[in-house]
């Protein structure tokens, strides 16, 4: 299917702005009633090529913005848009390497950076003063390479295997860097998700992981961020998509008896099919309005075979 070359007027945006120079509501154009599959390739493209000034803020995200945009354009079937080779060199530019082995058991993580921003130059020794990854952006990072072909095993997994345990807690928790962070579900996937994609789970204690995870969910099905807290959509879905990519759930759960799953099915499914809003949508809480992230998350859970 050809694809128009991108056009910024094809979204007929008018001329009236806010203070932050961002088109106010009442300037856009109605929303289309079908999926217009050209103008997201086009769109994707054009982030691929360069980074619009309203996402600049978002600069130290770049590997995040890189996955969201790898991702759309594979998931449209568009990828051949883009020089694989050349975002794997550019990826991989990106990944922290220790001095040498003992570095590895410092503390720091020796993964991915987020972008350019967080790479602080040597001093005039040649020494880093810190050269540390961080787990989402290596998540991002190994799911960009996995997307366009290139293959895990052929690089420095043992420097992030061996540095991810330095951020496993003592609860089974992940924190995203070796210093001063939070503690919650999105990190333990992360985590798993990098183990599960660099075939090796030695970076950490699936057990204790595990634990974790049974200990945020709620009263009411879901799961919170972390232990005690509200269910959340996106909890909710690190929560089941880590168990699932540690083995610890397995495929079409609802054919099984209730007593061989370690999660409450029946009533995680009940909770899932609440947050379903008036309007179609998916909330992320009771009571919250709709979003298309909760959509992602809470329809994911069908590829997980929990339908």
């Amino acid at each position: 299917m050809a694809t128009r070359e991108w056009n910024p007027l094809d979204f007929d945006i008018g001329e009236e702005e806010d203070e932050e120079g961002t088109p106010s509501p009442s300037s856009i154009s109605p929303p289309l009633q079908y999926f217009d599959r050209d103008r997201h390739v086009a769109f994707l493209e054009m982030m691929y090529n360069l980074m619009p000034h309203h996402y600049q803020s978002q600069e130290i995200n770049r590997l995040t913005l890189a996955f969201f945009t790898i991702s759309g354009l594979h998931l449209l079937r568009a990828l051949d848009r883009v020089d694989k080779d050349r975002v794997a060199d550019w990826v991989l530019s990106f990944q922290a390497h220790p001095r040498s082995r003992a570095e590895l058991k410092i503390g720091q993580f020796y993964g991915f950076h987020g972008s350019r921003t967080s790479q602080f130059p040597p001093d005039e020794n040649g020494v880093s003063a810190r050269n540390a990854g961080h787990l989402a952006s290596t998540y991002c990072a190994l799911a960009i390479l996995k997307t366009v072909g290139f293959n895990l095993l052929t690089i420095d997994k043992e420097s992030i295997l061996i540095s991810l345990r330095n951020l496993q807690q003592p609860d089974g928790s992940f924190m995203p860097v070796d210093v001063g962070a939070e503690t919650d579900l999105r990190f333990v996937y992360c985590a798993a998700a990098i183990c599960f994609m660099l075939e090796d789970w030695s970076g950490m204690d699936r057990e204790k992981a595990k634990e974790y995870i049974l200990k945020c969910q709620s009263y009411d099905g879901g799961f919170g961020l972390m232990p005690g807290l509200e269910s959340h959509g996106g909890g909710t879905y690190c929560a089941v998509a880590s168990l699932r990519l540690m083995g610890y759930i397995e495929d079409d759960l609802l054919s099984k008896t209730v007593t061989s799953s370690i999660i409450n099915v029946p009533l995680l499914l009940d909770w899932c099919m609440q947050r379903q809003a008036i309007d179609g949508g998916f909330q992320g809480r009771a009571n919250k309005p709709s979003d298309t992230c909760y959509a992602f998350c809470l329809e994911d859970l069908r590829g997980l075979q929990i339908h």
